[in-house]
């Protein structure tokens, strides 16, 4: 089973919402929509729902042409970010809900919600009232009413955003653990989300998505390893990656008057001309013998710091692996792990990366 969008494009107003948007997806895979807040994932979703009907473009599932049926008649189940649930039905009956609405009989409906319910893990929950679950669990119900229609196409619409940090950890993982399941194996399921490392951790393909448009789809680990503009490097990257500007002459990198680097082994052949550089936070850090920054932001995160500096027109954040404090102001000797670089042109997209080399 294959689902193939074709040029979709949706244009409400004066902005595109989704703009020839491509992409095949087929069952048994998770897909990831990644991208930040009105990039267009929510509306990609509902398309494929069937909640909106695109300007143009095409849909099919199965070489059946998927976007010509209603939406009652979809094999598709949704999952929001608000949990939707009825408050007054018990767990089992919130669960049981859509097999009802198909008037199944009894016996089946009993096996599919229980089936269900064991694999978001709320077996033995089923005749508590809503009001009396956790919010991960109300979310787990809602997930378990998609996935008791047994459906083609499970789109789950940020669904743990709402949560707090330490619910997200272990529904994220919950979520893996369901997608890759045997009962699974003949869905396709669609995860958006603004979060890089929650699209990194789901695994299967991710599609990179800004302004309405599919920029890049892969694998988790070919999209950050190499990725193929400047946005998808900031959008798969928290926080964003480090971009600069700067020159490459006889074997160096220019990047100010007191800057230059040594072009690395990854970037040798590099021709003379402007670049726009790339390197992750962790490619930053302190040495005493580096270039001089000075300190804008001191970010404590957990056990790691990250350090926002600036040098003229060179903003960048750099990661230390331990909390440090400092002055806004205070001059700090940065070094640039060059094995780390990425180098795009001024199209911005990938020249070079340090896992593949020249393009």
């Amino acid at each position: 089973m294959s689902l193939i969008a074709s040029n979709l494009s949706f244009k409400p107003g004066n902005e595109w919402h989704l703009d020839n948007v491509c992409f095949e997806m087929s069952k048994g895979q998770i897909y990831t929509i990644l991208g930040r807040t009105l990039a267009g994932k929510t509306t990609l979703l509902k398309t494929l729902a069937g909640l909106i009907s695109p300007d143009e473009g095409t849909l099919t599932l199965d070489d059946r042409d998927f976007g010509s049926i209603p939406v009652w008649k979809r094999e598709v189940a949704m999952v929001y970010q608000q949990f939707i649930n009825y408050p007054h039905l018990s767990v089992y009956e919130n669960v049981a809900f859509p097999l009802k609405q198909r008037r199944m009989q009894s016996d089946q409906i009993k096996a599919r919600v229980m089936k269900a319910l064991q694999q978001v893990g709320l077996d033995g929950f089923e005749n508590r009232k809503i009001q009396a679950l956790s919010g991960g669990q109300q979310q787990r119900v809602a997930l378990a009413r998609s996935l008791v229609k047994e459906a083609s196409v499970i789109l789950l619409d940020e669904p743990l955003v709402n949560l707090d940090y330490k619910l997200r950890e272990q529904l994220r993982e919950e979520f893996r653990n369901i997608f890759s399941s045997e009962a699974s194996k003949d869905s396709i399921l669609i995860y958006s989300s603004t979060d890089p490392v929650e699209a990194m951790q789901l695994g299967g393909q991710i599609l990179v998505m800004d302004e309405g448009r599919i920029l890049q789809q892969g694998t988790s680990k070919e999209v950050y390893e190499n990725p193929n503009c400047t946005k998808v490097a900031q959008i798969t990257n928290d926080p964003a990656m480090n971009l600069f500007e700067g020159r490459v002459d006889n074997g160096r990198i220019i990047l100010s008057s007191e800057i230059d680097l040594e072009l690395p082994q990854h970037c040798k052949g590099l021709a003379t001309g402007s670049y726009i550089f790339g390197m992750r936070a962790a490619g930053i850090t302190l040495n005493s013998t580096g270039f001089p920054f000075s300190v804008e932001l001191s970010e404590i995160s957990g056990s790691e710091t990250f350090l926002h500096i600036r040098h003229e027109m060179i903003g960048v954040v750099g990661l230390l692996d331990s909390v440090q404090n400092f002055n806004t102001g205070e001059v700090v000797r940065v070094q640039f792990d060059t094995l780390q670089l990425y180098v795009f042109d001024q199209n911005e997209q990938l020249v070079s990366s340090p896992y593949r080399g020249l393009e």
